[in-house]
């Protein structure tokens, strides 16, 4: 199978998606791989479309879940939510008691319980729905009790609404044009030239790839990542102004 990553963790993620692919078809049932963030998935679904696995679907227990796990299916068997190794467990707690990703991320990960294996951790007021594989929820629900100093009470599954979970800070910027340049400078509320020289330094990610070139287009739904700076999803790029400028919106993730 093709694919040619250019870093050791996309050559062990690409190991990983290979087996599962050639194991779905030698023992006639399905095979999963993660929970993937969302470059490791978008890395997977171009693997998968290069190298015709039609029979493969990302999923993450709802959707537009963030981290999913990658499934290979059997020719003969239609990819089925309900088959993928994934529980949702929700967390109570005073609704005084402000928690957030953060925490409850630093206390699932104390506890052993490895990454990969817990998917989108989606805290509100009081009450937190997380989803995890099914292998450590047993784990998760006896050895949490607190996060950090808060009490929390672990139950499998989830009732109404799911919480929102992400936060994010909006901005807005007039530029001059849709290139890479000038959505990174509006991004971070600097100067093009600075843009262009994170650019260069192979630090900022369109769409999950790294890019060097600052003049490449952008458009609206791309996502940006600068490292160290932040992740940020372009909402809309344009219309024009009176002046041939773009108006351009877009939200940071917090």
């Amino acid at each position: 199978m093709k694919g040619a990553p250019g870093k050791t963790e996309d050559a062990l993620l690409l190991s990983r998606l290979a087996d599962a692919a050639r194991l779905s078809e030698a023992r006639c049932f399905a095979h999963f791989v993660g929970f993937l963030d969302e470059r490791e998935a978008a890395f997977a679904e171009k693997w998968a479309a290069r190298n015709g696995v039609e029979n493969a679907r990302l999923w993450g227990g709802y959707e537009g879940a963030e981290r999913v796990v990658f499934g290979a299916f059997p020719e003969f068997l239609e990819p089925d939510p309900e088959a993928y190794p994934i529980t949702a467990v929700t967390a109570r707690y005073r609704s005084c008691d402000r928690l957030t990703h953060r925490d409850f991320l630093g206390a699932f990960l104390a506890a052993g319980i490895r990454r990969e294996t817990l998917g989108d951790i989606l805290p509100e007021e009081g009450r937190c729905v997380l989803f995890v594989r099914e292998e450590v929820a047993e784990h998760l629900l006896s050895s949490i009790q607190k996060v950090g100093r808060v009490g929390v009470a672990l139950s499998r599954g989830y009732e109404g609404p799911l919480p929102a979970g992400r936060a994010f800070a909006p901005f807005q910027a007039v530029v001059a044009s849709a290139r890479l340049d000038c959505a990174v400078a509006a991004a971070l509320g600097a100067s093009r030239e600075k843009a262009s020289g994170l650019i260069a330094a192979g630090l900022v990610a369109l769409n999950h790839e790294e890019t060097l070139s600052p003049s490449r287009e952008v458009k609206d739904g791309d996502r940006l990542s600068v490292r160290g700076k932040g992740r940020f999803l372009l909402d809309q790029v344009g219309p024009p102004t009176k002046k041939g400028r773009l108006k351009l919106s877009g939200r940071k993730y917090l």
